[in-house]
């Protein structure tokens, strides 16, 4: 860790993979401060990831499984972010969970540069004028944003953020592992995929098993497609767990279809290269998705794609035809025929999707990252100082000690807000 570089907070819920290549990036043009709120969720089961030398990692709780008070949370956040001296600048996950909202504030009151990272979209869920216009006044608190794509940039600006103090880069994946993993398991593959048992062909899709994943809607798909395919249909590798897992095993059975899908299991980061590397094509069905970095790891390890087109990432990483394709969620035949298609392409065809998924994902790379959090950084900084509206102090204030008063614990919070 430098102490000579500027001191910049990022704020995450939990440290995963992705997190810590994101910030060991961005180490290298900052003094990186990572806080994270909890080491453990009952929501992800990673494991606990080791911190490079170059980060300064502070969790301010073990865990959260058993519940933590909003109140905790702000005691905690606040007397952490008061023990950190010269900070140029703190990043925030979003604007609706406490840790991000008390951030805001006291960045607020110390006149540090608040840089917010969001990656929601206009189109993630319904909207009342009521909660823009209250996240239009908080969002005139923070002079920069850092965000995943167009989408969620075109989403800023309807809130009324500056343009020009907007950069894209946020949803990045170590490109490099997945790459190079991959290409160690392509060495060995007879040999790799006896060890895991999986098939000679096959769809990967990799997912939380909830609702919003829309696998039901996959589910109904693959069977469509396996009845136009016949003898050559691939089989489908469901990667994950999560509530739904019954119902969706009770589905697969009900399809008959339990003698062509795998379901491993949730897979720990190490492991998540065999799948991608053995698998023909990658498909995510979600009816919603803030941007889908399974998507990124899928192309990192050089897979052509099918991606729902409510999937953030889709105007950044899906070049229609070229790489892969997309369909709207509701529409299970629409998949079904994607599938088809894509299975029946020669295997030149889908090597070159690969290898164009390959390309267009190096642009989106942790550097990236880096890079835009030192361009909003800098942008916050040369800012015209503005005349910060005591309605925006009074709202977020008002949004902090509503929580405070309730008396729920401490809900995931994440860069996604409402």
């Amino acid at each position: 860790m430098n102490r000579d570089k500027p001191a910049v907070a990022v704020i995450f819920h939990r440290l995963g993979p992705y997190h810590i290549s994101r910030l060991k990036a961005a180490a290298h043009i900052f003094e990186v401060i990572a806080i994270e709120q909890s080491a453990e969720t009952a929501e992800y089961a990673w494991q606990k990831v080791v911190t490079p030398p170059e980060i300064r990692r502070i969790t301010l709780f073990s865990a959260t499984r058993n519940g933590v008070t909003a109140r905790e949370l702000w005691r905690r956040a606040t007397e952490t972010l008061n023990t950190i001296s010269s900070l140029r600048a703190v990043a925030i996950p979003g604007w609706s969970n406490l840790a991000a909202l008390v951030a805001l504030r006291w960045c607020v009151a110390r006149n540090v540069p608040c840089i917010v990272m969001s990656e929601s979209t206009a189109i993630d869920k319904g909207r009342s004028r009521w909660s823009e216009w209250i996240k239009k006044k908080i969002l005139a608190l923070s002079p920069a944003a850092l965000t995943g794509g167009s989408r969620h940039r075109d989403y800023l600006v309807e809130l009324g953020f500056e343009p020009r103090h907007i950069f894209l880069g946020y949803d990045a994946v170590d490109n490099d592992y997945f790459r190079q993993k991959a290409e160690e398991v392509s060495g060995r593959r007879s040999e790799v995929r006896k060890e895991y048992g999986l098939p000679e062909n096959y769809f990967l899709a990799c997912a939380r098993f909830i609702e919003k994943k829309n696998l039901f809607t996959l589910l109904r798909a693959y069977r469509g497609y396996r009845k136009a395919a016949r003898e050559s249909a691939w089989d489908l590798v469901l990667l994950g767990d999560g509530p739904l897992r019954s119902d969706l095993c009770r589905l697969i059975s009900d399809l008959d279809l339990h003698d062509f899908v795998v379901l491993p299991g949730f897979k720990q980061y190490e492991e998540l290269p065999v799948f991608y590397a053995l698998a023909g094509a990658f498909v995510h069905a979600s009816r919603s998705e803030p941007w889908g970095l399974v998507v990124n790891e899928a192309m990192a390890s050089g897979l052509p794609i099918i991606v729902s087109n409510r999937c953030g990432c889709v105007p950044e990483l899906l070049e229609e035809g070229r790489n892969g394709f997309s369909f709207a969620p509701e529409d299970a035949d629409r998949l079904a025929d994607l599938l088809l298609r894509m299975a029946a392409l020669p295997d030149t065809e889908r090597e070159r999707m690969a290898r164009r998924s390959r390309e267009i994902i190096a642009l989106w790379s942790a550097e990236r990252f880096a890079n835009g959090l030192r361009d909003a950084v800098e942008a916050a900084e040369c800012a015209p100082r503005r005349k910060i509206q005591p309605i925006a102090k009074v709202l977020l204030s008002s949004l902090i000690f509503a929580r405070l008063a309730s008396p729920k614990i401490l809900e995931r919070a994440s860069s996604h807000s409402p």
